[in-house]
């Protein structure tokens, strides 16, 4: 399993890379919107749209939500403004999985889910677009670098050394050790980050932290759902990860808080 796990994650960070630094900016912004529209159609099953006529639907309206976003978010005020309220929205995710993990329905998922894939499209699109002082496929690449180290070393820390369970009720299998293992291994990315990008080391470990808590909180808000759906996980499409969506639902809630953090460092001016 692991084999195959690591093998799937080593061809899919070859077309990310191949998509982000060989393609035209206008085919990585297409690339990034079909695999959003792919988590909007797997996201249905979350709202009780089983059938593929509904489920069809439920994409269509993602897709009309993220061009109205889009065509309201060319200035850079709108755009933060976007950004905020969907950050705003993973930290009312953070308090609905403290407290409240069983209390969905169907309507909650399904505008849960817009919540989740549209503002995620439109910072990302946003961020491609930028080609100086830092490339914004660079900025993108790190964020994947900083999610992928959370992930990667949360599992093999929680493999070997997990205890004490992080959120029994969603996700049994997480734990604090493995979060702690999670967050270290991204802070070292972070690190490095701040010696390539020549900036400051502190504000970068903030940032990262930042990263790696908002995408446990991605990961375990589409655990909360799958759980209330029944679903062990939300697709078969990628061999040894299950869905898209159990790829992308760190990188969903990770995007917002780092491109406000880059825009507050000043990075993107």
């Amino acid at each position: 399993m692991l084999r195959i796990r690591v093998a799937t994650a080593a061809v899919l960070a070859a077309i990310v890379l191949v998509v982000l630094f060989a393609l035209p900016v206008g085919a990585g912004i297409a690339f990034v919107a079909i695999v959003v529209l792919a988590g909007a159609w797997e996201w249905a099953r979350f709202a009780g749209l089983t059938g593929p006529a509904g489920r069809l639907l439920y994409v269509l309206a993602a897709a009309a939500l993220a061009a109205l976003a889009w065509e309201r978010t060319r200035a850079g005020a709108s755009l933060q403004l976007l950004l905020t309220a969907a950050a705003g929205w993973w930290c009312v995710a953070f308090l609905w999985l403290a407290f409240k993990p069983h209390a969905i329905n169907h309507a909650a998922a399904a505008l849960a889910g817009f919540c989740v894939l549209v503002p995620a499209w439109v910072g990302i699109a946003r961020l491609l677009l930028i080609a100086q002082p830092v490339r914004g496929a660079a900025w993108f690449f790190y964020m994947l670098l900083l999610v992928w180290a959370a992930d990667v070393g949360a599992y093999f820390t929680g493999h070997h050394f997990g205890r004490v369970k992080l959120a029994p009720q969603i996700s049994p299998g997480k734990t604090w050790e493995g979060l702690i293992g999670g967050v270290l291994a991204s802070l070292i990315v972070a690190a490095c980050g701040a010696v390539i990008f020549r900036y400051p080391p502190l504000p970068f470990l903030a940032l990262g932290l930042a990263v790696v808590l908002a995408s446990v909180v991605g990961d375990l808000t589409e655990s909360m759902f799958k759980r209330y759906a029944g679903l062990k996980d939300s697709g078969a499409l990628l061999p040894g990860h299950g869905g898209v969506l159990d790829r992308i639902d760190s990188i969903t809630s990770s995007v917002p808080f780092f491109v406000l953090g880059l825009g507050w460092l000043g990075a993107l001016t």
